[in-house]
């Protein structure tokens, strides 16, 4: 009989199944963010609900209420002098901080930027304050700097010119207070904007100079105004947002430079005063953050919508 053989047919070996891989690259996942999660949900997103759900309710010495008094908290807060003033002294506050500390970061960024040689040295230089805890800072300037006595940097260098000695936070008239902090604030957060102009300076194309001077424009602020600033535009926005957000949020420095005093109170230093003062009004306390928290949040979007955040470039 005729004997057949069969033939071994070899072609491609199949595909290797990726499920374990993408198990174990879901596994590593979770390893990684599943703490952070966690932590993010426990200590940041329950007490803002807790806080929401507790405004509506009457609290005084306790975080568990049972009498419900509807929007009674947030008539309380938006009637109160005193947190309504705190909202006055935050637009202050934000009406001088922000463009200064937009200006300043701005002018050191373009000045390291041109740099030939130890750029690194002065990035290093002025970006360095930052690590350092606004509270030591806010006891730095309050002690050492602009202390009311003679002692103080600042009466110190007023006496060689001959001036009298000024008691810088003992008083709202004159508000000596405003310079002692907003020199502490920008000298806090002034380099670390510095690093995200110069980030965005060192990525604007060098051709876009080289084109400008073959038609004819002027270095200096011509280039600077037509070219640099409008490269600039989306970190522009980014930091100013950047920076209304962080002046809503101010308390070390307020807390510490004017802990003994009823003015120049922020948002959140009246309402620390608020829930853990002697009334300790969590209820009130807590309708005033979620008033400030809308507030925040309505600044924001109408700052972005007048910058063009998120607009396409041509989009007009």
């Amino acid at each position: 009989m005729p004997t057949t053989t069969t033939r071994e047919v070899t072609g491609p070996t199949p595909a290797r199944p990726r499920r374990s891989l993408r198990a174990h690259s879901t596994l590593a996942f979770w390893l990684f963010t599943g703490p952070f999660l966690i932590g993010l949900l426990i200590f940041v997103y329950v007490p803002i609900l807790w806080s929401a759900w507790l405004s509506f309710f009457e609290a005084r010495f306790t975080v568990t209420p049972s009498e419900f008094v509807g929007f009674e908290n947030y008539r309380t807060m938006l009637t109160d002098d005193e947190f309504m003033g705190s909202l006055v002294t935050f637009t202050v506050f934000a009406v001088i901080i922000v463009p200064t500390t937009w200006a300043l970061s701005l002018a050191l960024a373009l000045a390291v930027n041109r740099l030939r040689f130890m750029r690194a040295f002065f990035r290093s230089v002025f970006f360095l304050p930052t690590a350092v805890s606004y509270v030591a800072a806010s006891l730095i300037w309050k002690m050492s700097i602009f202390n009311g006595v003679r002692f103080g940097l600042a009466n110190t260098v007023l006496g060689w010119l001959g001036a009298d000695d000024t008691a810088w936070l003992a008083s709202p008239d004159p508000p000596w207070y405003w310079l002692v902090i907003v020199t502490v604030r920008l000298w806090l957060q002034a380099g670390f904007y510095m690093i995200l102009f110069l980030a965005a300076l060192q990525n604007i194309p060098p051709e876009l100079y080289e084109a400008a001077a073959i038609d004819g424009a002027k270095p200096g602020w011509q280039t600077f105004r037509h070219i640099t600033l409008p490269q600039l535009r989306a970190t522009s926005t980014a930091v100013v947002l950047l920076l209304l957000v962080a002046a809503y949020q101010a308390f070390d420095e307020f807390f510490n430079l004017l802990s003994k005093t009823t003015w120049g109170r922020p948002p959140l230093v009246e309402l620390y005063y608020k829930a853990l003062g002697d009334n300790q009004d969590y209820g009130a306390g807590s309708a005033g953050a979620l008033i400030l928290t809308l507030l925040i949040c309505l600044v924001t979007l109408l700052q972005g919508r007048i910058m063009g955040f998120g607009r396409s470039e041509g989009a007009k």
